[in-house]
C-alpha cells in the first residue's frame, strides 16, 4: 500500500514503489458537486477563493464526504450551507474521478431542481458571491479559453450527455427545453 509521507486534516500523500519508480499518490474522502437549476434552466453558481488556482473561481456547489455520510446526504447539506436553497428533486448525473494521475478523489455529480430558501450562504466569509447564469454563457467562456472550474465543466457535459440532443449532437436545445 506504500509509505505515508504525509497526514493531514483533509488528504493524505502516500508513496508506491511501482516498476517505473516512485509514484505519489494524495488520497481524499471523496466529494460532491451539485448542478442546482432554477426555473429558468440556469445554474447556480457559486464565486469562491481557490488557494490552488491562486484566485476566486465561479463554480457549482461543492463539498467534501464527512466520515460515513452517503453521496446525497453530503450534496443536500453542502446546498444549503454553500447557498441557503433547498431542492425538492435530486437525481444523480454520474460519477468521476478528479484527477487520477495522482489523487483518488471520487467525484460524486448531483442535479437539484424544484430550489426553495433565501439564496443566503450560510457559511460566511467561504463564498463570496451567488448567482444564476446560462449555462451556455458558462460553456462559451470556457470555450474562449477561459480557465474553467473542472466539476462545473464536468457536470454540464454530464447534464447534455444525459438529456441533451442524440449521440453525437451539439445542440444545447436541452438549455431551451429548462427554461
Amino acid at each position: 500500500m506504500g509509505e505515508y509521507v504525509f497526514r493531514g486534516r483533509l488528504i493524505s500523500v502516500r508513496v508506491e514503489e511501482t516498476e517505473r519508480g516512485p509514484r505519489e499518490v494524495v488520497e481524499h474522502p471523496g466529494a460532491v458537486a451539485i448542478l442546482a437549476l432554477n426555473e429558468r434552466g440556469e445554474v447556480l453558481l457559486v464565486r469562491q477563493h481557490r488557494y490552488g488556482a491562486g484566485r476566486a473561481l465561479w463554480e457549482i456547489p461543492a463539498g467534501t464526504l464527512e466520515p460515513g455520510e452517503s453521496p446525497l446526504r453530503c450534496a443536500q447539506r453542502e446546498l444549503w450551507e454553500e447557498t441557503g436553497l433547498r431542492a425538492r428533486r435530486w437525481r444523480k448525473l454520474g460519477t468521476f474521478y478528479t484527477s487520477p494521475g495522482i489523487l483518488n478523489e471520487l467525484m460524486h455529480l448531483f442535479l437539484a431542481e424544484g430550489l426553495e430558501g433565501d439564496l443566503e450562504p450560510q457559511l460566511k466569509g467561504e463564498i463570496a458571491e451567488l448567482c444564476f447564469r446560462d449555462p451556455r454563457d458558462v460553456l462559451e467562456e470556457a470555450a474562449q479559453g477561459e480557465p474553467g472550474d473542472g466539476k462545473t465543466l464536468a457536470a454540464l457535459a454530464f447534464l447534455l450527455s444525459r438529456f441533451g440532443g442524440g449521440k453525437g449532437s451539439t445542440s444545447l436545445s436541452l438549455f431551451e427545453d429548462l427554461r
